[in-house]
C-alpha cells in the first residue's frame, strides 16, 4: 500500500476516535446567532445566550429552581393523572401517548403546581411543562390550574402562573375546551377575594390557554420575543389573505399594543416578581444590599474608639 494511503487511513481513524471521545451535549449552539457555548455555562446563565441574549427553551424543573426560593418549593397535586374518557385513537391510543410523555418529561401532566416563596414572598404557583405534549391543556391541567387559584384564596396568597402551551388537548375533545371556562371562573373568585394574580406568558402561549386565564392577570409579564396569541400567525395570514405586521404576536408587538404589561428578561424575572408581589400586597420593597465599601466603612466606624 502506498504511503499516502496509509497516512490517509491513519488520519481518518484518528478523526473517528476524536469524535467518539467527545461527550455528547458538551456544547450548545444558539438558534439565533449561532454562538457555541459550553452547555453547563448556558444552563448556569438560565439558557440565555451570552452573546445575543436569545432565550432558549428552558426545562420546567430548571425554571422552578430559578424562580422559587431554594428549599421552599412544595409540589402538590402530583397524584392527578389524565384519563381517556373519549377512547381517543389516532395513530396510537391516547394512553400510549400519555405513557410516552411521562417517560420523556416525567410523571404527572403538562402542569406542575405547588406552594413556595419568591424573594421571601409566599405564593401559590403553577408552571406549564411544554415538554409534556406541548403543554396542552386537558382535564388534569385545568384542575391543577384551578387548584392554584383556590389554594391562593384559602391561604390568602397571591397566585402566579407561568404559561407555555399549544392550547387545548384535542385527545379530550370538548372536555379540554371546558377548562377555559373552569380556570377563568376560578380566577374570577381570586379577584373577588382581592388577591393579586401575576401571569407570565412564555414562548409559545397559544390556543385556549392564551384565550383564558393566562391573559386575565392583574399583571401580565412576558419574556423577550415570546409568541403569544390564539391562532398562529400563519393560520391568520392564510385565513384573511393579508400580510401581517412585522413581529405580529411577539411580546414586543403585544407590549406596544397594550396586551401585556412588561417584558422581563429571564435573568431578571425572579427579582422583578419579588418586587411586584411586594408592591401588590402593599408591602415595602426589600431594601437594597449595602455596597461592600459602605459596609466596610460602617464596620470601621462601629469599632473605632
Amino acid at each position: 500500500m502506498a504511503w499516502w494511503r496509509r497516512k490517509k487511513e491513519a488520519l481518518e481513524q484518528d478523526s473517528a476516535r476524536s469524535k467518539n471521545s467527545m461527550p455528547k451535549g458538551l456544547w450548545s449552539k444558539c438558534e439565533s446567532c449561532g454562538e457555541i457555548t459550553y452547555t453547563d455555562e448556558l444552563i448556569a446563565n438560565l439558557r440565555v445566550c451570552p452573546v445575543c441574549q436569545h432565550h432558549a427553551p428552558m426545562p420546567t424543573a430548571e425554571r422552578i429552581a430559578a424562580t422559587i426560593d431554594e428549599g421552599t418549593w412544595e409540589p402538590l397535586d402530583g397524584e392527578l393523572r389524565s384519563g381517556d374518557p373519549l377512547q381517543f385513537h389516532d395513530q396510537r391510543p391516547y394512553p400510549e401517548r400519555l405513557a410516552k410523555a411521562m417517560r420523556t418529561a416525567g410523571p404527572g401532566d403538562a402542569f406542575l403546581s405547588g406552594l413556595g416563596q419568591i424573594d421571601g414572598v409566599p405564593v401559590s404557583a403553577g408552571f406549564f411543562a411544554f415538554e409534556f405534549m406541548g403543554g396542552s391543556m386537558g382535564s388534569v391541567v385545568g384542575e391543577k390550574i384551578t387548584r392554584v387559584f383556590e389554594r391562593a384564596v384559602e391561604r390568602s396568597l397571591p397566585a402566579l402562573v407561568f404559561s407555555a402551551s399549544g392550547g387545548a388537548r384535542m385527545q379530550e375533545g370538548v372536555l379540554s375546551l371546558m377548562q377555559m371556562a373552569k380556570t377563568s371562573a376560578a380566577r374570577a373568585r381570586l379577584r373577588q377575594a382581592k388577591l393579586p394574580y401575576i401571569s407570565v406568558v412564555l414562548h409559545p402561549t397559544t390556543g385556549g390557554v392564551a384565550a383564558s386565564f393566562s391573559m386575565l392577570g392583574d399583571l401580565i409579564l412576558s419574556e423577550p420575543k415570546a409568541l403569544v396569541g390564539f391562532a398562529g400567525p400563519r393560520v391568520i395570514q392564510q385565513t384573511i389573505g393579508q400580510d401581517l405586521p412585522k413581529g405580529f404576536q411577539r411580546a414586543e408587538f403585544l407590549l406596544e399594543h397594550g396586551m401585556i404589561d412588561r417584558i422581563v428578561p429571564r435573568l431578571e424575572m425572579r427579582e422583578q416578581l419579588g418586587t411586584l408581589l411586594r408592591l401588590m400586597q402593599g408591602a415595602p420593597p426589600r431594601p437594597p444590599a449595602p455596597e461592600p465599601d459602605d459596609a466596610a466603612d460602617e464596620e470601621a466606624v462601629a469599632v473605632s474608639p
